[in-house]
C-alpha cells in the first residue's frame, strides 16, 4: 500500500465539496455534485448516493448554490503582467489590476498624454523614469507618440512607454540619450526620421534592448526577478478562476528561480506556474538549463517547456505575412530567428525530449516554422512531442492539416478578434483574411488539438472572456469575423481547460475534475453552458480552490 493509498485510507484529511453542479469536463463522466479531496487530490467524484462512503464520515465544504469546473488552464500568458501594475496603464481599452481596480481605456492619443502628464507632476522630486504600457497607435488611425510628444511632457525625465503588442516602445529624447541610441545606432528596428535620427519608435527586442538595460525591472518580461510581481500575477490570475498559468517567456535565472520557488512555496500563493525558458534571450545553458531546474519541479512550479519567437506582431506591422502581404501596403514584418537557422536553433531542445511553444502571427512564419518541425522530426523522430504553435492566428486550412499531420497542438490568441478585428478588417489585412484569423472551429473539425488564450499582459487574463471570443467572434465594434468559424461553447471552455492543460503536457495533472488529479476547481455562480453566450464574457467568478484550498475572489 502506497503513501497515498494511506492518507486516502484514513478519513481525517478527507473534505467533500458539494455543488449545485460540477461540470468535470471529463467525457466519461461530464457532470457530478460532490468531489472528495484528499492530500490536494480528487480521490472520488460523483452523486450523493456513489460518494455516501465519504459524505457519512467526511466533514462537507459546501459550495451548495455555486457551480464548479476544473480551475482554467492560461496557456499562453507572461509573468509581466503582474510587473505592469508598477508602470502606468494607458491602453485603449478598460483593465483591472492585480487590486481589482478597474482602468478606463484612453480613447485617443490627447487622452493617453493627459494621463501620463499627470503621473509625471506625481514624480515631481522622483528623478525615476516614467513608465508606461498599453498604447496601441493603430486605434488611433497609426498615430505615434514620436519624442516630440514625449519630450512635450518632459525635457529632461526619460520616458518609456511600451505597446500593447509589447513588440514596440515609444521613447523620448532624454531616453534614447540614456540608452545610448542616436543617429549612428546600427540595429534593425530602431525607426529614423527623414533627418538620420531616432523617431523614438523601437521595434521589437533588439532595438528594446537599451532601453530595457537602463531601466531594469521596469516593464521588463523578466518579471520573475520580482517577488512583487509574481505575487500580482497571482491575484490577477486567481480574480479570473485561473489555477494554472504559464510564464511563457522566463529566463531561468538563479535568482528568477528562487523567487519563484519562494512565493508558490507560501501556502497563501493561488495559482500554479509554468514557466517557459527563452533560449533567445538567454542563451546560456541551452537544453540542460530547462533539465536541470525541471529536477526541482514542485506541484505549484513546474518547469520543462521551451517558448520561441519567429516574428513578431501583425497590429504592429513586424509579423511575417505571406503574399499580398499588409492590406495597407506596409512592408512585410520581421524574422527574430532566420528561417534557415530554425532546424539548427529547435534541434537541441526537440532532441533533448523537451516541448517547444513557437510564436508565429503570420502566416508566412507558420510556413517556415512547419519546414522546419518536419525536417527536424525526419532527423530526430519522436512520439507525442506536442511541439505548439502559438498564436498561429493567420493559418489557414492546409497550414493546420499539415500541423495535425505532424502531431502539433495550435494555441490561438482569440482575444485578438475581438482587440484588434476592426483593425485587421481595415487596416493591415482586409476582410477575406480578417474573416479567417485564429480558425479553432477548423482545427475542431480535423481534430487538431488546440487551446485558446489571452497572451496577457497584451489583453487582460480572463479565459471564460477568451472563450466567449471564439464562440462569438465579434469584434469590440460588435462586426462579425467569419460566422462559420463560431466555435462551439463546449469546445470552447475545454480549450481553456483540458486543451490547454494538453498543450502543456500536463493533461495528466490540471485540466478536468478526475481521481487523481490536482483538486483544483473554478467556482462560478452560473453554468457557463446555461447562461446565453451574450453573457460568458462577463460571468461572475466567486473564487477558486486549488490543491483543495478555497481562495476566495473580493466582493
Amino acid at each position: 500500500m502506497t503513501d497515498r493509498d494511506n492518507a486516502a485510507a484514513s478519513r481525517d484529511d478527507i473534505r467533500v465539496y458539494v455543488a449545485r453542479k460540477i461540470l468535470t469536463m471529463n467525457p466519461a463522466q461530464p457532470m457530478a455534485t460532490h468531489v472528495a479531496v484528499c492530500d490536494g487530490r480528487i480521490l472520488a467524484v460523483g452523486d450523493r448516493e456513489s460518494m455516501r462512503r465519504w459524505t457519512d464520515a467526511a466533514p462537507i465544504d459546501t459550495l451548495r448554490d455555486k457551480v464548479l469546473m476544473p480551475g482554467l488552464v492560461e496557456g499562453h500568458c507572461h509573468l509581466m503582467e503582474g510587473a505592469m501594475w508598477d508602470a502606468v496603464y494607458v491602453g485603449y481599452y478598460d483593465r483591472r489590476g492585480p487590486d481589482g481596480h478597474m482602468w478606463e481605456g484612453l480613447k485617443s492619443p490627447a487622452a493617453v498624454l493627459d494621463r501620463l502628464r499627470q503621473a509625471e507632476h506625481r514624480m515631481t522630486g522622483d528623478p525615476k523614469p516614467l513608465l508606461a504600457w498599453g498604447y496601441d497607435p493603430i486605434f488611433f488611425e497609426g498615430t505615434p507618440l514620436v519624442a516630440r510628444d514625449l519630450d512635450a511632457l518632459s525635457a529632461t525625465r526619460p520616458i518609456a512607454i511600451l505597446h500593447a503588442s509589447v513588440h514596440l516602445m515609444n521613447v523620448n529624447t532624454p531616453m534614447l540619450a540614456l540608452a545610448g541610441i542616436d543617429g549612428d545606432t546600427d540595429v534593425e528596428g530602431v525607426v529614423m526620421g527623414a533627418d538620420g535620427e531616432p523617431t523614438g519608435e523601437l521595434q521589437e527586442f533588439a532595438a528594446m534592448f537599451p532601453v530595457y538595460r537602463v531601466i531594469g525591472e521596469g516593464l521588463s518580461i523578466a518579471a520573475s526577478e520580482s517577488v512583487r510581481a509574481i505575487w500580482n500575477f497571482g491575484r490577477v490570475a486567481q480574480l479570473a478562476g485561473v489555477t494554472t498559468a504559464t510564464d511563457l517567456v522566463n529566463d531561468l535565472t538563479p535568482s528568477g528561480n528562487a523567487n519563484l520557488h519562494e512565493v508558490t512555496r507560501d501556502p497563501a500563493y493561488p495559482i500554479r506556474i509554468v514557466p517557459a525558458f527563452a533560449p533567445q534571450r538567454c542563451p546560456e545553458g541551452g537544453p540542460q538549463r530547462v533539465l536541470s531546474a525541471r529536477e526541482g519541479n514542485t506541484d505549484k512550479l513546474h518547469y520543462g517547456p521551451v517558448k520561441f519567437i519567429v516574428d513578431g506582431s501583425i497590429q504592429g506591422f513586424t509579423a511575417r505575412l505571406r503574399w499580398p502581404g499588409y492590406h495597407n501596403g506596409k512592408p512585410n514584418g520581421l524574422w527574430l530567428i532566420p528561417p534557415s537557422q530554425l532546424v539548427e536553433t529547435f534541434m537541441p531542445f526537440h532532441a533533448a525530449g523537451l516541448q517547444l511553444h513557437i510564436h508565429t502571427n503570420g502566416d508566412e512564419a507558420t510556413d517556415v516554422v512547419l519546414d522546419a518541425i518536419e525536417a527536424m522530426l525526419a532527423l530526430h523522430p519522436r512520439v507525442d512531442h506536442r511541439h505548439t504553435l502559438q498564436h498561429c492566428q493567420m493559418a489557414d486550412v492546409a497550414q493546420l492539416t499539415r500541423a495535425q499531420r505532424l502531431g502539433m497542438c495550435v494555441n490561438f490568441f482569440a482575444n485578438h478578434v475581438y482587440y484588434w478585428g476592426d483593425a485587421h478588417y481595415q487596416q493591415t489585412m482586409g476582410p477575406d483574411r480578417a474573416n479567417r484569423m485564429d480558425a479553432a472551429e477548423i482545427t475542431r473539425q480535423i481534430g487538431l488539438p488546440f487551446a485558446l488564450h489571452s497572451d496577457a499582459p497584451i489583453t487582460q487574463l480572463n479565459p471564460l472572456f477568451t472563450a466567449w471570443c471564439a464562440a462569438k467572434r465579434e469584434t469590440s465594434s460588435g462586426r462579425v469575423l467569419g460566422e462559420s468559424l463560431r466555435l462551439p461553447v463546449a469546445d470552447a471552455l475545454h480549450a481553456i481547460t483540458l486543451g490547454a492543460a494538453f498543450s502543456l503536457g500536463m493533461d495528466h495533472l490540471v485540466g478536468s475534475i478526475e481521481v487523481g488529479k490536482y483538486a483544483d476547481f473554478a467556482v462560478l455562480e452560473a453554468d457557463p453552458f446555461e447562461v446565453p453566450v451574450d453573457d460568458l464574457h462577463e460571468m461572475p467568478v466567486w473564487g477558486t480552490v486549488l490543491g483543495g484550498e478555497v481562495f476566495r475572489a473580493p466582493a
